[in-house]
């Protein structure tokens, strides 16, 4: 017999744009006169797939749409899915933070949830004082939580400042202690989003850790959201494929990736995307060249090679503090690297009006692992305002080379390669 702790049976969440609440009054009359002669909602018939790229015709979308899935008792559900894809929507409905549209969840347990950065904390309340207000929420006792709190503090590496008010804490601090919390409280239900991704890398490692304890030792569930995909596939068992609000896989969690590596494959391989933003400058064109021949859409370039990127463009309005930035992502649309004009001390701190300018960026050796990558491209003032952005600048793969002497492919699950110098000496013991 299946041990099932939890169960999402036909949910759905439908939102009306640019409304708070349900929307006007003749649309709520309309909903209770429908319900009274009991009639379906006939806003549930009009909503619109939630494509955040397309512009729709109606106020209603569907955040969800006929959501269903069971979890067994230890299992780690991994819910993946691209930016809009309704993975946070649907956390919030199991945590019961909103209510879905149509469905239920039927859940055994407690449910503790880590959706967002200082989610059920008190600004003026010290840390301690917080551990005791998450217990409380949970149903956890004043005994059970002091048994606890020892332990809570020490995970979270916050004690120095564990009697100042939260306000006064990092995001980082905040999410460390606020996982603390959820964690060993000892909930049956553990829901945990993007989070994690605000914390150092040592704190990640050990929140990754500690949620196999939960799950592996003893025995709790859990339900994890990530862009990582290598964090996905070392925690979790099963996965789940979440695009436009609708699930389009379930299976085991190497099955759900590579299910979501080709469908993320297919969307980077599109042409590119421009918005430009502000009427701040005029964008005239751009060229990416390996070796002086010019890169073009899908092309293939060797482990090693090096890129030269030219970027031109026209100021409209004069400019203070202007940056430029790249991100490069791999076919799971993991960053593996973010490149600045910072980076090498060029900086722009006034640009006039009407100034035509041509940017040339040279790589060092490309020494990510062979595979799919796509370059994104972004102007703006320093971190704050967008001028001009380019979805997919450049696709390209990246193919083994003679730039290293190995036979065997390289392992696709790792992230970069790294040049070594071997050498060996043998001692003579006659």
């Amino acid at each position: 017999m299946k041990d099932i702790i939890l169960k999402a049976e036909n949910i759905s969440k439908q939102y009306r744009l640019g409304q708070v609440g349900t929307g006007t009054l003749s649309h709520d009359l309309n909903r209770w006169w429908h319900r009274i002669r009991g009639k379906e909602d006939p806003y549930l018939k009009i909503g619109e797939t939630n494509d955040r790229s397309t512009k729709g015709t109606s106020d209603y979308v569907w955040a969800l749409q006929d959501i269903n899935f069971e979890v067994e008792r230890g299992e780690v559900l991994g819910i993946i899915g691209k930016n809009g894809a309704g993975k946070s929507t649907l956390l919030k409905i199991l945590s019961k933070v909103t209510a879905p549209t149509t469905g239920s969840i039927k859940s055994r347990g407690r449910i503790a949830s880590l959706l967002e950065v200082g989610t059920g904390f008190n600004g003026e309340m010290t840390g301690r004082e917080n551990i005791f207000l998450n217990g409380a929420i949970l149903g956890m006792t004043k005994k059970e939580i002091t048994s606890k709190l020892e332990e809570i503090i020490e995970f979270s590496g916050c004690e120095r400042y564990i009697d100042t008010p939260v306000k006064r804490y990092s995001s980082g601090m905040t999410v460390r202690l606020a996982f603390a919390v959820a964690a060993f409280l000892e909930p049956e239900i553990l829901v945990v989003d993007e989070v994690l991704a605000v914390g150092d890398a040592e704190f990640q490692k050990k929140a990754i850790g500690k949620m196999q304890d939960i799950s592996r030792g003893e025995g709790r569930t859990v339900l994890f959201v990530s862009h990582n995909m290598a964090a996905v596939k070392s925690l979790c068992t099963k996965g789940i494929v979440l695009e436009h609000g609708k699930i389009v896989f379930q299976g085991s969690i190497d099955d759900s990736v590579e299910f979501y590596s080709k469908v993320s494959l297919e969307d980077l391989k599109s042409e590119s995307n421009h918005k430009s933003y502000l009427n701040m400058i005029e964008f005239y064109d751009f060229k990416i060249t390996n070796n002086k021949i010019k890169v073009l859409q899908g092309q293939s370039v060797g482990l090693g090679d090096k890129l030269e990127i030219e970027i031109d463009f026209k100021t409209l309005e004069s400019i203070t503090d202007l940056s430029i930035a790249m991100d490069i992502l791999n076919v799971n649309q993991e960053l593996v690297a973010h490149i600045t004009n910072e980076d090498d001390n060029l900086l722009f701190n006034r640009l006039k009006k009407n100034e035509q300018i041509k940017i040339i960026i040279n790589t060092d050796h490309l020494l990510f692992i062979p595979g799919f990558y796509t370059i994104n491209l972004w102007i703006g003032a320093g971190q704050l305002d967008t001028f001009y952005t380019v979805k997919n600048l450049l696709n390209f793969y990246l193919e083994q080379s003679d730039f290293t002497k190995r036979k065997k492919s390289l392992p696709n699950h790792s992230k970069m390669y790294l040049p070594t110098k071997w050498d060996f000496k043998i001692a003579s013991h006659d």
